[in-house]
């Protein structure tokens, strides 16, 4: 289903609502990502984040029941005022399969999960590529992904590209998923708390190299985090979503210094900082 005329959004979320049985984990949130616009989505675990992003992507399996609307601006249509629209929650899966990884990129959140453990990282990243470039060559393929994996900083990539993921750190790991992701140049990068797992030092390098990469290819993101400082670092934009609902929408400078819902108050005001009285419990995020 497409649907036709103006909207400068290039992935319009209306509606969406999606349960699990009994549970309903999102309930009728509507967000908007513009074309090279960083959008942060922020709230508890739990809040309905990371289900939301399983689901632009066709990613949540026969056991979700899902409504609403997920629209995405097509590819050949790079004009928003003539632009077709395609309702990414009517389309089959093999419509899908194409769209992921080229036009529409994920990194998780958990490097060690993410990538197989018994093939070379050089093949994974290769991999990615192939599967929307299937008449390279090995050797074309193997030559993108060094280039990708170089962008990233990966020390002597062309030598370690037949390492295991466990020869890595944990930060490279994380590198080595965001090449992954950028391999194809898609337009949206969903990032699902791309540096929890990360002590300080690494997860501020691994920012900085996404902001790097989103400035350079005019990338769109759209960054979930539970941490409204890491979300203070990377977004243009704020999304404040708790239990399945959107509960605030901001620029985010204005968000995180004035923000209008208890919830958000809440949220900032339990974040330590170097002000923090380390004598008195942490704030406690409303509703908590």
């Amino acid at each position: 289903m497409h649907y036709d005329g103006f909207m400068a959004a290039l992935l319009d979320i209306r509606a969406l609502q999606i349960r699990f049985g009994a549970s309903e984990a999102v309930r009728g949130i509507s967000l908007q990502v513009e074309d090279g616009e960083v959008l942060g989505l922020v709230g508890e675990s739990g809040s309905g984040k990371s289900v939301t992003a399983l689901a632009i992507l066709g990613l949540l399996g026969a056991a979700a029941q899902v409504s609403g609307q997920i629209l995405w601006r097509s590819a050949n249509s790079a004009n928003p005022t003539n632009s077709a629209f395609t309702d990414l929650l009517r389309q089959p899966e093999n419509a899908l399969r194409r769209l992921r990884g080229r036009e529409i990129a994920m990194i998780f959140q958990e490097p060690m999960t993410a990538l197989n453990p018994v093939m070379t990282i050089g093949r994974q990243v290769a991999e990615s590529a192939e599967a929307h470039a299937p008449s390279w060559t090995g050797r074309e393929a193997k030559g993108k992904a060094i280039a990708a994996l170089e962008a990233v900083a990966i020390p002597d990539a062309a030598r370690r590209y037949g390492d295991y993921p466990h020869q890595f750190s944990g930060g490279q790991r994380q590198r080595i998923l965001i090449a992954m992701a950028l391999i194809n140049r898609p337009r949206l990068l969903i990032a699902d708390e791309p540096t929890t797992a990360l002590d300080v030092t690494v997860q501020a390098q691994v920012l900085e190299l996404l902001r790097d990469l989103q400035r350079q290819h005019g990338l769109a993101m759209l960054f979930i985090s539970h941490d409204l400082a890491v979300v203070g670092q990377m977004a243009s934009r704020v999304a404040v979503m708790r239990s399945g609902r959107i509960v605030e929408t901001g620029p985010c400078g204005q968000l995180l210094t004035n923000p209008e819902q208890p919830y958000t108050k809440s949220l900032l005001a339990a974040v330590p900082t170097l002000r923090t009285d380390r004598n008195l419990p942490l704030a406690m995020v409303a509703g908590s």
